[in-house]
């Protein structure tokens, strides 16, 4: 049988609000906009990272026809509790990138530490999700 070739191309979470998000994920964390479509009430909104244009992070509403109304106000609610798990951002100097992220006005919940042989940190979107940011080992 021959080998089908798969890779993932978009991987989404929920935001509360897609135009915060755009901000907070183009303005402050240097994201671009890779697509953005909307169809009806639906907005399709994807970024990029700009040294990793093929792989797309969607900046989606919960809402129909995804998920009901109510199955959508859980969502947001979960999600502004930090109930997600979070997404890792991995960066070749976690301190200074930290330091850039900060300027940008980005509110870290954990500093910079030194540990299991890296030194990583973490942040919340506007919405709610967390990220690690991780300094690859070298």
């Amino acid at each position: 049988m021959k080998r089908i070739k798969q890779t993932i191309g978009v991987m989404g979470i929920y935001v509360r609000d897609q135009e915060e998000a755009l901000q907070f994920y183009v303005g402050k964390l240097g994201f671009e906009v890779h697509s953005d479509v909307t169809n009806g009430g639906y907005r399709w909104l994807t970024v990029h990272h700009p040294d990793q244009p093929d792989f797309q992070l969607g900046l989606f509403r919960p809402q129909p026809p995804t998920v009901d109304q109510g199955t959508a106000a859980t969502v947001d609610e979960v999600v502004a509790k930090g109930a997600m798990p979070p997404l890792v951002l991995t960066v070749d100097d976690c301190r200074a990138a930290h330091e850039r992220f900060s300027a940008a006005g980005v509110e870290f919940t954990q500093e910079p530490v030194a540990r299991f042989g890296s030194v990583d940190a973490s942040f919340r979107d506007p919405s709610g999700n967390g990220w690690k940011l991780i300094e690859a080992r070298s």
